[in-house]
């Protein structure tokens, strides 16, 4: 019988300035969420391409189905005031 012997496993994002978006980078296997964000540092950010890092285990990442895309998403299609059609976009707004 095979035995996993690895760390769990950790979803790392980095964002790249202050206020950018997190972006999924990869993924790291660590003991606790400390040796999490070391690995992420030490594997992701080695020429200064972040200023924060976000660690996830991966088993609290849920994820909707590709095959129900069509059902999942179609409820938003009849909800206009969801799509950003109607306001003009803040001059000098940049990360919005």
């Amino acid at each position: 019988m095979a035995t996993d012997t690895q760390f769990p496993l950790w979803e790392v994002f980095i964002q790249a300035k202050s206020g950018a978006n997190y972006i999924h980078a990869g993924s790291v296997h660590a003991a606790d969420s400390k040796m999490a964000l070391q690995n992420a540092r030490d594997t992701y950010t080695r020429r200064g391409e972040g200023t924060s890092i976000w660690v996830v285990p991966s088993a609290a990442i849920v994820a909707s189905n590709p095959d129900d895309n069509d059902m999942f998403f179609d409820p938003a299609n009849d909800k206009v005031y969801r799509h950003p059609t109607f306001y003009v976009m803040p001059e000098g707004a940049k990360a919005i």
